[in-house]
């Protein structure tokens, strides 16, 4: 068996999990909904989780060195997950998805391997999924 396919097998084989695919672009969920983050692994790629608010000043300066990433590293998939929903106009710690993931802080990051297992989050002020994020991030020149 391919490596490919062994490695959509396993991620087929996490309870509630699904492939989904790597576009040009980073793919943006939640919108303050809840959200199965299984349910965005991209099959035999690192995925990483950007927890984020368009009203975050930090978290928009992730965006373009995260987009960079998305789109040179063919490995590695990154999906948004916006913690606001759109009626609210500030970073909204109270939407759902805020309130499941328990965001005190943004940006918050969880990155997953090619087999769907926990690599690193961001938890409190211990922060290596960030620090990898970074470490690739200028690995890349931003």
């Amino acid at each position: 068996m391919s490596r490919t396919l062994l490695a959509l097998a396993l991620l087929l084989s996490i309870p509630g999990a699904r492939a989904a695919e790597k576009g040009p672009e980073p793919l943006v969920v939640a919108r303050g909904e809840r959200v199965e983050l299984a349910d965005y692994l991209v099959a035999g790629k690192i995925t990483v989780f950007d927890f984020t608010s368009r009203y975050c000043g930090p978290c928009r300066m992730y965006d373009e060195p995260l987009k960079g990433l998305h789109q040179k590293r063919a490995d590695l998939a990154v999906v948004k997950v916006d913690i606001n929903r759109p009626d609210v106009k500030r970073i909204d710690w109270d939407s759902p998805v805020a309130r499941q993931y328990h965001m005190d802080s943004l940006p918050r990051f969880k990155i997953f391997g090619p087999d769907g297992k926990l690599l690193a989050e961001d938890v409190g002020d211990h922060k290596p999924a960030r620090a990898l994020v970074n470490e690739w991030c200028e690995a890349l020149g931003y």
